[in-house]
């Protein structure tokens, strides 16, 4: 069996993928920019109303992932209250400058992490990083649990070759979990053709909201491209569809 981790943005979200079949939750806010850290009465909650696992991003802010002092400081606090309100993990990434993987401070929030009891996720910062290898050794010397990646492409299917080697390369020192565009219509192929670990999707579907006025000149983020009165949850039905199609 594989483990599906479902990327849900509310509790609703997490609450549906958990009725689809779901094996853990990588719960996050602000999905258009990636992901960013939820409330903390979005995680208490979430750890309420689920019984899987509830792994919580840890990112400040969008952009990239290389942080200053201070946010550093905000991220090492959102893990002890991450802790607190019932989460099992963490998943966040850290890169320096020059395009590798922060080893220094990743390992100083895995141990912040583990002195907490929970686990520990590096995300898809790793796609961003400037050598896949290199980064490899760099996360598994800083005692991860597992690396989320898409293999260097916008969507996993395409990077499914790079996702090949590094399980190759980890040589089951780290699992390797493939996200960004895993469905029904690729998981199969995806597991078959790369021997990955675990599987990340979010299968979200969009509804439109409950205005009945809508006004439609202004733009509350400023990107013409989110809309304003669309909603974005985790739909069941889809996550069970994946589940299938992957014929365990």
């Amino acid at each position: 069996m594989y483990l599906i981790e479902v990327c849900a943005g509310s509790v609703q979200s997490a609450i549906e993928a958990e009725k689809g079949g779901a094996g853990r939750i990588e719960l996050c806010d602000n999905l258009f920019e990636g992901g960013t850290t939820p409330s903390a009465a979005t995680i208490q909650m979430t750890c309420e109303k689920v019984k899987i696992p509830v792994y919580v991003i840890i990112r400040p802010r969008g952009g990239d992932f290389l942080y200053s002092d201070l946010e550093f400081e905000i991220m090492k606090r959102e893990v002890s209250l991450a802790q607190q309100y019932g989460a099992a993990g963490i998943v966040t990434g850290l890169l320096c400058a020059d395009g590798s993987v922060d080893e220094v401070r990743t390992s100083e929030m895995v141990a912040l992490a583990r002195r907490h009891g929970i686990g520990f996720t590096f995300h898809r910062a790793f796609d961003m990083t400037r050598d896949y290898g290199e980064a490899l050794e760099a996360v598994i010397r800083t005692g991860c649990e597992r690396i989320l990646t898409s293999g260097g492409e916008n969507k996993a299917f395409d990077g499914r070759n790079t996702l090949k080697r590094m399980v190759e390369q980890s040589a089951g020192r780290i699992l390797i979990m493939a996200g960004s565009g895993v469905n029904s219509s690729n998981i199969k192929e995806l597991i078959e053709s790369t021997g990955v670990d675990e599987l990340h999707l979010s299968g979200k579907r969009r509804i439109s909201g409950g205005m009945i006025f809508r006004n439609e000149k202004i733009r509350m983020g400023g990107l013409p491209q989110i809309p304003e009165y669309d909603i974005e949850v985790t739909d069941a039905a889809a996550i069970a569809g994946a589940i299938a199609a992957a014929d365990f």
